[in-house]
């Protein structure tokens, strides 16, 4: 509203600055020289000092419009940035329940693929890690669907598991093709997680 108020104070005074300065007619200019003629040195002077004001006051607004526009033009560009965030955000977070859906079906279609228990080498997707988002909560109704928290609190989430590498490759790049850049395989050994080197040796360098 404020904004509002100082953009119309300006126009209406540039308007007052430009009718004053506009070239008169010649009956224009002969009324006011009769009026010169009957104004005293005070009111003169007087008129000139508000003539100056009021040229100093419109110069002050027009700087504050220009500084009201530069702050706008800064909003806007915050706005649009926050606007590109937000739609990576839900391209990500649409692609995940994608994956997670996919996941199941490949359960539902495919149960030799995924195993119920963690006794000896299962491997697993993990799709992303995050600080102070506790995700533990979907874990117990959805087998494919876990993680760890780390001592530090950044807990790693993980989808399916398989006890052939390639397969959870395949899931790996499926997961990447729909987005989700950083998934990647991790191994667990009777339950613990360990590095790939101690499980598949001489397959992954």
């Amino acid at each position: 509203m404020k904004n509002l108020v100082l953009i119309l104070t300006i126009i209406f005074c540039v308007s007052a600055v430009n009718v004053a300065s506009a070239q008169l007619t010649k009956k224009e200019a002969k009324e006011w020289k009769k009026k010169l003629k009957k104004t005293t040195p005070d009111q003169f002077k007087r008129m000139y000092d508000e003539n100056a004001s009021l040229k100093s006051e419109v110069s002050s607004i027009q700087g504050q419009l220009s500084s009201v526009q530069s702050s706008m033009g800064e909003k806007d560009a915050t706005i649009a940035e926050l606007t590109e965030q937000n739609r990576k955000m839900e391209a990500q977070v649409n692609a995940a329940k994608k994956a997670i859906a996919k996941a199941k079906q490949d359960a539902e279609e495919q149960p030799a693929t995924a195993v119920m228990g963690e006794d000896g080498v299962v491997f697993k997707v993990q799709i992303g890690a995050f600080r102070n988002k506790d995700l533990s909560k979907y874990f117990e109704n959805n087998e494919n669907f876990g993680g760890e928290t780390d001592p530090d609190g950044v807990q790693k989430i993980t989808l399916g598991k398989f006890r052939d590498y390639w397969e959870a490759d395949t899931f790996k790049k499926y997961l990447r093709e729909m987005g989700v850049n950083d998934a990647w395989i991790v191994p667990y050994k009777d339950g613990t997680r360990v590095a790939m080197k101690d499980v598949l040796e001489g397959v992954v360098q």
